[in-house]
């Protein structure tokens, strides 16, 4: 009975341990400031591309948020300037009052359908964005700023 007792008291207290675990993983982004539930009252964001022939460029593009990840969709301005990005995968990004300088797109294909719901259902105006082009759904993630890799003397 004592036994029974030990394991069950074991059990239980590992069964919390990673539950609280998983929890504080949740909570702490890599990349201080990155919440993409937060940004889902958020109209906009801006992404930076730089191209070789023109330099830095700030395109404003809607979001939706789903699931805890961010999503925009992006017309044929904003796509090409991404696949000329001299940092591709990686963009800049500006959301409200906050700053990411190392952001992934990454295709997100299979959410297209879901993202223009999101999005008809976000924005009014979308009623004729919609049938403009859009040849990519991207989703947005942030990464750390990998540190220098040493310095020479």
């Amino acid at each position: 009975m004592k036994i029974k007792t030990s394991i069950t008291a074991v059990v239980a207290s590992a069964v919390f341990s990673f539950i609280a675990m998983g929890a504080s993983t949740a909570a702490n982004s890599p990349v201080a400031g990155w919440d993409p539930n937060a940004f889902s009252d958020q109209s906009t964001l801006q992404i930076m591309t730089t191209a070789p022939d023109e330099g830095e460029h700030w395109s404003k593009l809607w979001l939706v948020v789903m699931d805890g990840q961010l999503y925009v969709r992006l017309g044929e301005r904003s796509f090409g300037r991404i696949q000329k990005n001299t940092t591709n995968p990686y963009l800049k990004v500006k959301v409200g009052d906050k700053e990411f300088d190392r952001v992934r797109w990454e295709p997100a294909l299979d959410m297209k359908d879901k993202v223009a719901a999101a999005m008809a259902d976000k924005y009014f105006m979308d009623i004729l964005i919609r049938h403009e082009s859009h040849p990519m759904t991207a989703r947005l993630v942030a990464e750390p700023t990998p540190a220098p890799t040493g310095t020479s003397k």
